[in-house]
């Protein structure tokens, strides 16, 4: 059994495999769904019962994003990515580059200035959960499928959902480290002080058949 990219992560409670022993690359597709989905909670579990909330909209030291930018950067990359999901999910091959490029405008900007971070991460959860909903939907089979890209380069249904995954992962690791050194988790509850790693062995999964 190959372990999670980082360091320092052991097997949790569950007798299985947990998202902290599998890479996210040899989940099964069931897996890689509520491995998606589960950031939504982690999220929800870390920043919903901060008492300041105007921390988190502050970079923790000088020169580092706040948790509201990284939130912003998982909207966006949502944002980026669902396109593509839709398009290769209802197409044959279809031309990736034919998709309007996604760039916030001045304006979204300046609301996105504007918002709370909690505002924000609703939306990245209505987004998510629409992800999650459209790869419920395909068969297994439905997975392989590609749509071309001469701007990047191909991508298969199943690899866009591990980039989301991994993408994830980098995100909350910052997030994680950006609420210990803000000060953001001083006097919340135990259960929202638990770090990425504790939050990764509560998560069982399923392997991809070899």
């Amino acid at each position: 059994m190959q372990t999670l990219e980082r360091p320092g992560v052991r097997s949790g409670r569950f007798q299985g495999p947990t998202a902290a022993d599998v890479k996210i690359a040899d989940l099964s597709n069931d897996s890689l769904i509520v491995r998606l989905h589960f950031t939504i909670n982690h999220l929800s579990r870390w920043l919903t019962p901060v008492h300041d909330r105007s921390l988190l909209d502050r970079s923790p030291r000088r020169g580092e994003p706040s948790v509201k930018e990284f939130v912003i950067r998982l909207r966006d990359e949502e944002m980026r990515v669902f396109p593509k999901l839709h398009l290769i999910s209802v197409k044959i091959n279809p031309d990736l580059d034919k998709l309007p490029p996604v760039v916030r405008t001045p304006a979204q900007i300046a609301q996105d200035q504007a918002r709370t971070t909690l505002g924000i991460m609703a939306e990245f959860r209505r987004l998510r959960q629409s992800t999650c909903s459209l790869l419920r939907a395909l068969p297994d089979s439905a997975w392989a499928r590609v749509g071309t890209s001469r701007r990047e380069h191909d991508w298969q249904i199943r690899t866009l959902a591990e980039h989301l995954a991994n993408h994830d992962l980098d995100v909350l690791y910052e997030i994680d480290l950006a609420l210990d050194r803000g000060g953001a988790r001083e006097g919340v509850n135990a259960a929202a002080r638990a770090h990425l790693d504790e939050l990764l062995r509560l998560v069982p999964v399923s392997t991809r058949p070899s």
